[in-house]
């Protein structure tokens, strides 16, 4: 398969409609793409706190008509990131849209750990309930996004679940991104699965993002990766190479569940 992590700014003076006209144009650009994947909140932009109310959708908003759109016309599926989801009962969510080549919508995820340090994520959006792993043409695929990756135990729930793929939409900062990299690298040999991490760039209101969006296989090596600018990052992947992983080197087969760890005893061995 051939995926593109499309590593997008999102500027203070571009408006939301312009922003997705423009990603859309760049997307119709690579008609060769199997899998797109974008950013966290690429079209409201992670950091416009203030503007989260006026630049919410629906799961037929803009963004995601636009997801449909280029999905049906170039039959590709599309890993919108995440946008600002008003639910239907007014509270607003951090949430991971999948459109499949036929333009519907086929995953949702409700970011479950919405950030705080430095952020006003936390207090605006209210946490997801839900974790779903869905068949896809790259294996058992679900979504995690940003801060979910330094969750240890949300990630050996998802490997247990039967994922082989997960894609990590991101707003991560420069300011922290040797963890960006060495996180998704950890994930990706702790449960030998791919890890398709898209990450924001650019400057939003005086943040600077990280960028250096990657590809990592699920031995831990990174097939490609983006620099610090807007950039579409194309890798061919192969779909079975998760499971010929496990089945040369046996981690996941040989670990105990979370319950089994939990009960193991306190004694520790010293002498009285």
């Amino acid at each position: 398969m051939r995926v593109a992590l499309v590593q997008v700014a999102s500027p203070d003076d571009e408006s939301q409609p312009e922003r997705i006209e423009r990603v859309e144009a760049l997307l119709r650009q690579h008609p060769d793409v199997d899998l797109f994947v974008l950013p966290e909140l690429w079209s409201a932009g992670y950091f416009s706190f203030t503007r989260y109310e006026e630049l919410a959708e629906s799961l037929d908003g803009p963004t995601v008509q636009m997801g449909k759109r280029v999905a049906q016309d170039l039959g590709a599926t599309i890993h919108l990131g995440s946008i600002v989801e008003r639910g239907t009962d007014g509270a607003l969510h951090n949430t991971a849209v999948v459109i499949d080549s036929s333009g519907r919508i086929t995953q949702t995820y409700r970011k479950i750990h919405v950030f705080g340090y430095q952020s006003l994520e936390a207090a605006l959006l209210t946490p997801g309930t839900t974790l779903n792993v869905q068949a896809s043409p790259l294996g058992s695929l679900a979504s995690t996004t940003c801060y979910d990756l330094r969750f240890p135990g949300l990630w050996q729930e998802l490997s247990a679940r039967g994922a082989e793929t997960v894609v990590v939409p991101a707003a991560w900062p420069a300011a922290r991104r040797e963890h960006w990299r060495i996180l998704t690298q950890a994930r990706a040999v702790e449960h030998q699965l791919w890890i398709l991490a898209c990450n924001a760039c650019g400057t939003q209101d005086g943040v600077e993002l990280g960028g250096f969006s990657r590809v990592v296989d699920p031995s831990g090596r990174v097939l490609g990766e983006c620099g610090a600018g807007e950039e579409v990052l194309i890798v061919d992947v192969d779909p079975a190479q998760a499971h010929t992983v496990r089945a040369e080197f046996p981690v996941i087969a040989d670990r105990l569940n979370p319950e089994s760890y939990a009960a193991l005893s306190h004694e520790s061995g010293a002498e009285a």
